[in-house]
């Protein structure tokens, strides 16, 4: 890995993480479901499903998908936020929000992913 190759993922690492921090500073919840996390998992997913097809289609050079889709996105985006919360509610015994918890991290990331790819297709096609 070249110099300005780290510089672009720490630059992109960093700016992530800071959103992330952010967003997730105050508890947000829904009944008892956490918030902050399924937040940053669908707009890190929605804004990699975005980059994907920009960068496809004006082949952009690989450090920028370090800063945005490694760096940013990964810093973003947290699996294991969202294992803890989601282990702190089986703890709990909250069995239901454990299942909307998983269900809604993971389909409406997917769902944000493809939702910013057709969006990304739709505009520059």
């Amino acid at each position: 890995m070249k110099g300005i190759e780290i510089i672009f993922l720490a630059f992109g690492a960093t700016a992530g993480a800071f959103i992330r921090f952010k967003i997730s500073e105050s508890t947000l919840v829904l009944g008892s479901i956490p918030l902050n996390i399924l937040i940053v998992n669908i707009l890190g997913s929605f804004i990699l499903g975005l980059f994907i097809v920009i960068s496809q289609l004006w082949n952009i050079d690989g450090k920028y998908s370090l800063l945005l889709a490694v760096g940013f996105c990964g810093s973003l985006t947290t699996m294991s936020s969202f294992a803890l919360d989601s282990s702190n509610l089986l703890s709990n015994g909250n069995y239901t929000a454990l299942c909307i918890n998983i269900l809604a991290n993971v389909g409406l990331s997917i769902g944000a992913l493809i939702a910013g790819k057709e969006i990304m297709n739709l505009i520059l096609n």
